[in-house]
């Protein structure tokens, strides 16, 4: 299946731009999120140099962030960059469970491959991939017994008609 940016920029205006007044946009180096403001009537969520993979993060922290959040740029959260310790990368993890599960949901809803990032390539030690991927995967589960938040749903349910994918079950999501 090729999977085109522009395909998932289409699928998410057409979704929520009427509701949310939110457009996904093909950005530069770097990922923001930037709420409506003097110039620009609508809030965008901006991917990093039409990575299929960035706008499906981009989008989870949009599907994790409340209607206050939403209001400010970046969502109001602060970001500790690639080369953390082992005490900020545990944290950085921990905040990153539940979009990183929202990403997943998307992109297997796409059949697009996903991976967990863990985000801390020059870091002084090696992140445990498998490890959060674990936790990740239980949060997935978790998400799928309660019921799939009604955003996620939403777009989920749209990249599966656009992409013509099977229904999500446990068994779609796999660690390896």
């Amino acid at each position: 299946m090729h999977h085109e940016y522009q395909d998932l920029i289409t699928v998410f205006n057409h979704t929520f731009f009427d509701d949310y007044r939110t457009k996904l946009e093909l950005g530069g180096d770097e990922p923001i999120y930037l709420p409506a403001d003097d110039k620009v009537d609508y809030h965008r969520i901006v991917f990093a140099r039409g990575f299929y993979a960035s706008a499906l993060h981009e989008i989870a922290h949009w599907c994790v962030a409340g209607p206050e959040r939403r209001l400010l740029e970046d969502f109001g959260y602060w970001y500790q960059p690639d080369g953390r310790t082992a005490e900020v990368q545990a944290e950085f993890e921990k905040v990153e469970i539940r979009p990183q599960a929202y990403e997943w949901i998307l992109a297997a809803s796409a059949g697009f491959p996903f991976s967990v990032s863990c985000d801390n390539l020059s870091g002084d030690f090696e992140p445990d991939r498998l490890g959060f991927m674990g936790k990740v995967h239980a949060e997935v589960a978790s998400i799928l017994e309660k019921g799939i938040p009604p955003r996620v749903k939403q777009l989920s349910d749209a990249l599966r008609s656009f992409y013509q994918t099977p229904e999500l079950t446990h068994n779609t999501f796999v660690v390896r």
